[in-house]
């Protein structure tokens, strides 16, 4: 009897260290990749201003530069940049706001885990 209180008192502390564990490598996660969300949006910014300066450069050998057409196509682009952009920000917000609803249930269901072995 005396055993299988000590064996079930140290898998209860382990459970817990477990979880304390486990939420800190959340968090870390959840940081990391603001960290690399943040450097993907910047990388994609970067590339869409190549994009826009490569067809004001085409504009320019055309000796379309000042038309109106080349106004509208260039326009075009920076708002279909934008758009790119725009919808890739969300998605990673909706990625992140899954991970930590899905974080927060196996947080939920750890302690209720806990309280019925208790």
């Amino acid at each position: 009897m005396k055993k299988t209180i000590i064996a079930v008192s140290a898998l209860l502390l382990a459970s817990s260290a477990f979880a304390a564990t486990t939420h800190a490598t959340d968090d870390t996660v959840a940081n990391a990749q603001a960290g690399a969300n943040t450097a993907k949006e910047k990388l994609h910014q970067a590339q869409h201003q190549g994009e826009e300066q490569k067809l004001k450069a085409k504009h320019a050998v055309e000796g379309k530069s000042d038309s109106t057409s080349s106004k509208v196509s260039e326009g075009a682009q920076k708002g279909w940049n934008k758009t790119k952009e725009g919808t890739e920000k969300g998605w990673d917000a909706t990625k992140e706001g899954a991970t930590k609803g899905w974080n927060k249930t196996k947080e939920g269901a750890s302690d209720l885990k806990k309280k019925v072995t208790e």
